[in-house]
């Protein structure tokens, strides 16, 4: 009964603490990634404190600049983007004063009238349509959505904040992975060529990184490619000379799960409204047939392959991940999954069920006759 009592303890325990348990298992992930960089600073007789200590400065410096440098990027292209979507319906040229929405509405007219399609009629209802739009003061929600951005940036960066007590558990998880190895070694020591539990669990985690670089790399090269032919076939105007920043961006976000695509998707659709309000069509078609294949191929494939597990098992972990806890359960699912299946085969051959006893029973067994009350 000891066993069943204890499992029972430790699931309320968890349930009541959920957030505290999945910090710790986020910092153990964040350890048993960083290890191998730190037991290769001994390798060169660092002593293993100063090596944590230069993993996570380091870390926390490229972390530091890559923040800075997307908050920075997208703030200044939100504001460049704001400005031209406001001189857009605004800014008048010639001297008839029209906009560029005007011009883009008699172009329009024109091109449906050289096709024969005179039937069709958008020239005043077009015009009227951007009246509208300029006299609700454009201005006033392009400033909302800039204010908007710099909010969520300054937001982000008050967040990193929240991440020190995830820094510090990891940190002293890491001083003593060692120490902790080498009592599971004792307490389960690897067999003839057989790696150790804690450099078996991560040498998964690595796995899964290299296949997550896999898959922003074929997401990101996809959507780059998509872009340029976008652009050379004229759908999306003078967007060859970006579409290398723009797979970049999207290789980028394609960690995030689930979300990753559809923030992906918002600089070149940013762009195509700007630039061709019409091109922002081809841009969202592009986008959802990268999500569809994404979601669908080739991340069960990709992943599946990286991490040895069956595609279905990578997508329900995502699901459930998702389902417990939010976006970071999602984050967090296929490492966790990597790690158990690492685990799993390491104690395949350690741990047995006794059968059940079959034949006559162990001990003998002796049967007595019931008594019977005798009559007075």
């Amino acid at each position: 009964m000891g066993l069943p009592l204890l499992l029972i303890l430790a699931w309320t325990i968890a349930s009541k603490a959920g957030h505290v348990v999945f910090l710790f298992l986020v910092a153990g992930l964040l350890a048993l990634l960083l290890d191998p960089l730190v037991r290769a600073l001994q390798r060169v007789r660092l002593p293993r404190g100063i090596s944590v200590a230069l993993v996570y400065l380091s870390f926390a410096a490229a972390l530091g600049l890559v923040i800075l440098a997307l908050t920075t990027a997208v703030v200044t292209q939100t504001k460049t983007a704001a400005n031209r979507f406001n001189e857009y319906f605004t800014h008048g040229h010639g001297a008839a004063g029209q906009t560029s929405a005007d011009r883009d509405v008699d172009r329009l007219q024109h091109w449906l009238n050289a096709h024969h399609l005179k039937s069709i009629k958008v020239q005043k209802r077009g015009h009227k349509l951007v009246k509208q739009i300029r006299q609700r003061d454009v201005g006033k929600y392009t400033h909302k959505i800039v204010t908007f951005v710099e909010g969520a940036a300054i937001s982000i960066g008050t967040t990193l904040f929240s991440v020190v007590l995830l820094i510090v558990v990891s940190v002293y998880m890491l001083l003593d992975l060692e120490r902790l190895g080498r009592r599971i070694d004792r307490r389960f020591p690897p067999r003839p060529g057989e790696e150790p539990l804690v450099m078996s669990i991560e040498h998964a985690l690595v796995s899964y990184v290299r296949g997550q670089a896999l898959l922003s790399l074929i997401i990101g090269a996809t959507a780059g490619i998509g872009l340029w032919v976008l652009a050379a076939t004229g759908l999306l105007p003078h967007a060859e000379q970006y579409a290398l920043l723009f797979g970049a961006w999207v290789a980028l976000t394609e960690v995030i799960p689930y979300l990753g695509p559809w923030l992906g998707a918002i600089p070149p659709l940013a762009y195509a409204i700007v630039v061709h309000p019409i091109s922002a069509i081809w841009v969202a078609l592009l986008f959802l047939g990268i999500h569809q294949i994404e979601g669908h191929v080739v991340v069960p494939n990709v992943m599946g392959n990286a991490l040895r597990l069956h595609p279905l098992l990578v997508i329900f972990g995502l699901a459930v991940g998702f389902e417990l806890y939010g976006l970071a359960g999602a984050l967090v699912a296929l490492p966790l999954l990597a790690a158990a299946r690492a685990i799993s085969e390491f104690f395949a051959d350690r741990v047995a069920f006794e059968k059940w006893p079959t034949g006559e029973p162990a001990l003998p067994v002796e049967v007595v006759e019931p008594r019977t009350l005798r009559k007075p």
